[in-house]
C-alpha cells in the first residue's frame, strides 16, 4: 500500500502514455505538424515566434537512435510532454486534497469556521493521502488526460504539449508556494526559470501572470522586500530568456533551409518573437469576441463528459465558498485565458483554452472530492465511490476516443506525396495549402528527402521579405532575372512591416507582377503549376495573370500552366489516398479540392471528345468520393 502511495503518479503518467501511445499519428497531420518536424530534424527557424526551446529539445530526442520514422519520433515526444504535464497535475492535487485533509483535522479539532477559512489558505500538513483521496486523484487527473484538446495535443508534433509540460510544473510549483509558511528567495527563482522556458516556448505564458502576481503580492505583501525579490527573478528570468532565444539569431546566420523570418537583425528578430504578422488576429473585434466565447462554452460538453463538467460547478461553488485565496488563484487563471483566446480569430482556437481546461480539471478535483465526502458520509462503502469514478472515466473515454485517435491517419501523406508525384521531375508548384499540403511538404522533402527536386512556393509567403531569402537559398535559380521587380516590392514592404505608413496598392502591383513573373520565367525551364485554389480565387478574380499565350488546365491535384490550343495529357486517377473512418475538416476539405479538380479535368477530357479517359475521372470521385455531388451534366458519363 505504501508502495502505491509513493509511486501512483508516475503509474498514472506511464498508463496515460500507453493510452496515448495508442492513439498517437504514424505520420504527419493537419496544419503546422510538418513544419515543426521538420524544424526539429534540421534545426530550422520555425513560424513566430520561433520556438527555440521546442526546436532545440526536439532535435536532441530525435538523434536518440530508434528503429521508426523521424516524424512518429516527434509525435512520440508530444505523448510524453503530455504525460509529464498529468504526473504535475497529479503532485498539484495532492497539495490540494492535503490542504483539504488539514482543514478537516482542524475542523474535528474544535476551531470555528472563521478561523478555519482564514487560516486555511497558507498552511500546507505535510502528510500522505488516504486510499481515498488518490483515488479521487487519479479520477480528477484521467479525466483531465481524456478531456479532448488535452488528448489531441499528445497524438502529433506540436508546440502546445510542450506548453503542457511546463506550465503544469509551474503551477504545481506556484501551489507549494501557496501553501508553505517560509517561502525563500530560491522558491520564486524556481518560478522565473519556469517562466522563462515557458516563454521560450510559447508567449501564452503570459496567460498566468496576473495569477503569478496575485499570489506574489499576497504573500509578499508591497514593500521593498518583496520588490528586491522581483528584481532578482527579472535578472534570472531574462538571462535564461535571452540565452535559449538566441538561437534564432545565431542559428539565422547560418541560413538554414528552413528559416522563417530570417531573424538575423534586431528588427526581424523582434518581429518574428512578437508574433507581429498575427497581431492583425488578436483583438479585431467585439464580434470576433463573442463568436469564440459561444464556441467556448458550447464545445465545452465535447471536451469533457457532461457529467463531469456538472462536478467541474460543485468544485467551484466548495471553493467558492470555503477557500477564498485558492478561488481567486484558480479563477484569475481560468478568466485571464478565456477573454485573451476569445480575442483571438483563428480557426484552431482549442488550444488557446488548455490552461482554463487545467482550471477546470482542477474544479473537478474538488468537485469529485466533496461527492466522495458526501457518499463516505451516507454510510456507502469507498469501493462504491471508486467504482462510480471509474465509470464516467470510461464514459469519457470511450466518447472521446474517436475524436482524437490518429492512429491511422496517413492522409495528410498520402495526399502529399501523391501531389508532389504526379508533377515531372523539377517541376515548380505554387500554392497557398499550408494546412494540408505546403507544411506537409517541408517534411517530406527536407528530412525524408522526397523529391526534393520539385520546388514548392507559398503564395502568402512571398509578401514577407524573409521568404525570398529563403527561397535564394533552397532554390538558388528560380528568382533569376526578378532582382528589379524583386527590389521594388521589398522597397514598398519595408514601410509595411516596420508599422510605418505604405502604399497599398503600389505594394499589391508589386507583389502581383512577381507572381507573374516566377511564371513567366520559369515556364520555358519547368513544368509549373498552380494549385486549385489559387486557380479558383486569384487567377479567376484577376488577381494572378498568367504569361500571354498560356492558360491553366486542371491536372489530378493541380493546375498546369500550358499553352493555348493544345490537349495536354495528365495522370489517370490511379492514386490511392487512405481517409480513417471518422474524417475532420480538413480531411473533407482534401477530398472537396481533388474533386472539384477531377470534375474540371473530366469536362476538359469531354471538351477533347476524349471519354473514355473522362469516365476514368468522374468514377474515382463516385467510387472514392461518395459524399460529393457530381453535377448533374457528367452523371451520364459514370458507370452504373
Amino acid at each position: 500500500m505504501s508502495y502505491i502511495k509513493k509511486y501512483y503518479a508516475s503509474l498514472v503518467s506511464l498508463i496515460v502514455f500507453i493510452l496515448y501511445f495508442i492513439t498517437l499519428a504514424p505520420s504527419v497531420i493537419q496544419i503546422d505538424s510538418g513544419e515543426l518536424a521538420a524544424v526539429e530534424a534540421t534545426l530550422g527557424i520555425a513560424h513566430p515566434t520561433g520556438y527555440p526551446l521546442f526546436t532545440l529539445i526536439g532535435f536532441l530526442f530525435l538523434q536518440i537512435p530508434l528503429p521508426i520514422t523521424t516524424i512518429f519520433q516527434a509525435n512520440i515526444l508530444s505523448a510524453i510532454y503530455c504525460s509529464i504535464g498529468i504526473f504535475f497535475f497529479i503532485k498539484s492535487s495532492e497539495l490540494i486534497l492535503l490542504n483539504f485533509s488539514n482543514l478537516q483535522t482542524r475542523s474535528k479539532k474544535g476551531k470555528t469556521k472563521k478561523q478555519i477559512i482564514e487560516t486555511v489558505d497558507i498552511n500546507y500538513a505535510e502528510t500522505e493521502l488516504s486510499i481515498s483521496n488518490i483515488s479521487v486523484v487519479i479520477s480528477a487527473a484521467l479525466i483531465l488526460a481524456t478531456s479532448v484538446t488535452y488528448w489531441f495535443q499528445s497524438t502529433s508534433v506540436e508546440v502546445y504539449s510542450l506548453h503542457i509540460a511546463i506550465i503544469t510544473p509551474l503551477i504545481y510549483k506556484l501551489l507549494i508556494i501557496f501553501y508553505s509558511k517560509n517561502i525563500k528567495q530560491k522558491d520564486w527563482l524556481h518560478v522565473s526559470i519556469l517562466l522563462a522556458l515557458g516563454f521560450s516556448n510559447h508567449m501564452t505564458t503570459i496567460l498566468i501572470l496576473p495569477a503569478l502576481a496575485y499570489l506574489f503580492f499576497t504573500k509578499e505583501g508591497f514593500n521593498l522586500s518583496g520588490f528586491k525579490k522581483i528584481f532578482y527573478m527579472l535578472l534570472l528570468f531574462f538571462a535564461i530568456l535571452l540565452l535559449i532565444y538566441s538561437y534564432l539569431p545565431l542559428r539565422a546566420l547560418t541560413n538554414p533551409a528552413l528559416n522563417w523570418g530570417n531573424p538575423v537583425d534586431f528588427d526581424n528578430l523582434i518581429r518574428h518573437i512578437s508574433g507581429k504578422q498575427y497581431q492583425v488576429w488578436i483583438f479585431s473585434s467585439i464580434d470576433v469576441a463573442k463568436e469564440q466565447l459561444k464556441y467556448f462554452i458550447v464545445n465545452l460538453p465535447n471536451e469533457f463528459n457532461p457529467i463531469m463538467l456538472i462536478i467541474s460547478i460543485i468544485g467551484l461553488i466548495v471553493i467558492f465558498k470555503r477557500f477564498k485565496n485558492l478561488f481567486a488563484f484558480l479563477t484569475l487563471l481560468f478568466i485571464t485565458t478565456v477573454l485573451y483566446s476569445i480575442n483571438y480569430d483563428i480557426h484552431d482556437i482549442e488550444p488557446y483554452f488548455l490552461l482554463a481546461y487545467l482550471v477546470i480539471g482542477f474544479f473537478i478535483l474538488i468537485g469529485l472530492y466533496h461527492l466522495a465526502n458526501l457518499i463516505s458520509s451516507k454510510g456507502i462503502k469507498a469501493y462504491w465511490t471508486s467504482l462510480f469514478f471509474a465509470a464516467l472515466i470510461i464514459i469519457q473515454v470511450y466518447i472521446n476516443f474517436n475524436k482524437v485517435d490518429q492512429s491511422d491517419v496517413y492522409t495528410f501523406e498520402d495526399y502529399t506525396k501523391e501531389l508532389i508525384n504526379n508533377t515531372e521531375n523539377k517541376s515548380i508548384i505554387l500554392s497557398y495549402q499550408w494546412d494540408h499540403f505546403i507544411s506537409e511538404s517541408y517534411y517530406f522533402q527536407l528530412v525524408e528527402k522526397f523529391r526534393s527536386d520539385v520546388v514548392i512556393i507559398d503564395k502568402e509567403l512571398l509578401r514577407r521579405s524573409w521568404y525570398f531569402n529563403q527561397l535564394n537559398r533552397n532554390h538558388p535559380k528560380i528568382l533569376a532575372g526578378m532582382e528589379k521587380e524583386i527590389t521594388k516590392f521589398l522597397t514598398a514592404l519595408k514601410p509595411f512591416e516596420n508599422s510605418q505608413k505604405y502604399d497599398a496598392d503600389l505594394l499589391e502591383k508589386y507583389y502581383q507582377t512577381i507572381m507573374t513573373n516566377l511564371i513567366k520565367n520559369n515556364i520555358d525551364q519547368h513544368d509549373f503549376y498552380i494549385g486549385p485554389e489559387l486557380f479558383d480565387n486569384e487567377l479567376r478574380q484577376g488577381q494572378l495573370k498568367l504569361p500571354k499565350g498560356y492558360i491553366a488546365v486542371p491536372h489530378l491535384f493541380l493546375y498546369k500552366v500550358v499553352k493555348e490550343n493544345s490537349y495536354i495529357s495528365a495522370p489517370l486517377p490511379t492514386f490511392k489516398i487512405r481517409f480513417p473512418e471518422n474524417k475532420n475538416k480538413y480531411m473533407k476539405s482534401i477530398e472537396q479540392i481533388i474533386s472539384s479538380v477531377l470534375i474540371n479535368r473530366a469536362s476538359y477530357e469531354i471538351h477533347h471528345n476524349k471519354i473514355e479517359r473522362a469516365k476514368a475521372y468522374l468514377n474515382k470521385i463516385k467510387f472514392e468520393f461518395p459524399e460529393y455531388e457530381i453535377p448533374q451534366q457528367f452523371k451520364k458519363f459514370i458507370d452504373k
